[in-house]
């Protein structure tokens, strides 16, 4: 599917209900400021499904919302999928615990998506520049994947879904239980049914800015790059090419070209981290 143009959205459109779906687990430090953007935003409903937290995401999520699910065997992409199954509505938006919305950006997306014709529509992310590294990440999203357009590949949070799209993909949890973003994804493509890609929403994320923080993210990312190629084999040597020479050598030259020196240490890191910890949840993974 192609988009020609962006479209004015017919006024039927913008009328449909949005749910929003906020997955959580040990987030009591972030989980007020994101809901309480949120409700800002007014939407139809608002689900938020905890990962069996052990400290207060839970009692603070319910001074925002009366809609709480308990996922007592949680995992990420188990979670997604609950949430989702819960809401009533035609648009699905699904927000994480670190994202902070302008009371205008659900009715913003939704405009998005329809005047780019997509089933998914991902937001723009400004990072928070908390620290070196969250500016280094806010330089690099720019370069990579901020532009709008119809895209090969985006990532489910934040970003606003038709709910038809859950008819063809759903997220499953025994393909991976890590990083949902890249399995649903190709899952998607392979349908040739959907259009995915990034509108003119900008959400702002707010991260842990530590350098520590960020070499967790990276391994977790990179246990999700090994299950992707455990479950999809086919598409393994593509990730391999994308872990250990788009990341620290291509997307690195282009930051340097462009004169953003943090987006270049930030892409090296990302790269090296990637494939070493999906390198070693290739290794570990049972025999026979």
């Amino acid at each position: 599917m192609t988009i020609s143009s962006r479209e004015t959205p017919r006024p039927e459109d913008l009328k449909r209900r949005i749910s929003v779906v906020v997955c959580a687990r040990n987030e009591a430090a972030r989980i007020a400021d994101c809901l309480a953007s949120v409700v800002a935003n007014a939407p139809d409903e608002i689900i938020v499904v905890d990962g069996n937290s052990e400290d207060d995401t839970v009692a603070i999520a319910g001074r925002y919302t009366d809609h709480i699910v308990v996922s007592e065997n949680s995992n990420l992409t188990r979670d997604r999928q609950i949430g989702i199954d819960a809401t009533g509505n035609s648009l699905i938006a699904m927000i994480d615990a670190d994202h902070r919305l302008k009371p205008d950006d659900l009715e913003s997306l939704k405009k998005d998506i329809y005047a780019f014709n997509l089933d998914i529509v991902q937001a723009a992310i400004d990072i928070a520049p908390n620290s070196f590294w969250c500016r280094a990440e806010g330089e690099a999203l720019d370069l990579v994947q901020n532009s709008p357009g119809e895209k090969g590949m985006i990532g489910v949070a934040p970003a606003l879904f038709k709910r038809h799209v859950f008819k063809h993909v759903r997220f499953d949890d025994t393909i991976t239980r890590t990083i949902d973003d890249t399995d649903f994804m190709y899952r998607l493509s392979r349908t040739g049914c959907c259009a995915i890609g990034t509108g003119e929403t900008r959400i702002t994320q707010s991260h842990f800015g530590e350098f520590a923080s960020y070499l967790q993210k990276f391994r977790w990312y990179g246990k999700g790059d090994g299950e992707f190629c455990i479950k999809h084999p086919e598409r393994a040597g593509s990730m391999i090419f994308h872990l250990a020479v788009r990341y620290p050598l291509l997307h690195a030259g282009r930051a340097l070209l462009h004169g953003k020196p943090r987006a270049f240490v930030y892409f090296i890191l990302q790269g090296v981290v990637r494939l070493a910890s999906a390198t070693w949840t290739l290794a570990r993974r049972p025999r026979g």
